[in-house]
């Protein structure tokens, strides 16, 4: 996965150290599909996610993630859930804690499709023939799939 170019800055002056991180996660409806991505750097399913530029929206991030992943537009409608993913050890041995929140967000257009090196493979999914995938994913999911109109915070 790319890095983003700020992080490579924070990581001239840190080095590997523990970095607190704002993530987002898109969980893209169409109808009563979910849009999942098989990612390039570990081969695993889940919805579109993405770091957080400094000074940006989340909910905008998620929308510029779902176009740079999958090439699609979305409206983002609601904040679903917020977790912590803590003591991540990236490949390259950077560690990071980060803070997510995802969003239920519906498409509105375009061919969904692998857009860029960050995912190998697109593709609609009814929830009762999702992929494997982990149960923090699969949380943020259910999450954003759910009636309710406040966000869960997971403890």
């Amino acid at each position: 996965m790319p890095i983003p170019d700020f992080v490579v800055e924070l990581r001239k002056h840190v080095g590997r150290a523990e970095l607190w991180m704002p993530g987002v996660t898109a969980v893209i409806c169409r109808g009563d599909e979910v849009l999942l991505v098989r990612r390039s750097d570990n081969g695993e399913w889940g919805p579109v996610t993405g770091i957080v530029d400094p000074g940006e929206e989340p909910a905008h991030c998620a929308a510029r993630e779902a176009r740079e992943e999958a090439g699609v537009e979305i409206r983002v409608d609601r904040l679903a859930s917020t977790s912590v993913m803590r003591g991540v050890v990236h490949a390259n041995g950077d560690r990071a804690s980060y803070l997510d929140l995802a969003f239920r967000c519906t498409w509105l257009s375009g061919d969904a499709r692998p857009h860029d090196d960050e995912c190998v493979e697109v593709e609609w999914f009814r929830p009762e023939h999702f992929p494997a995938m982990k149960q923090s994913l699969l949380d943020r999911i259910d999450s954003a799939l759910s009636d309710e109109v406040a966000a869960r915070f997971q403890r």
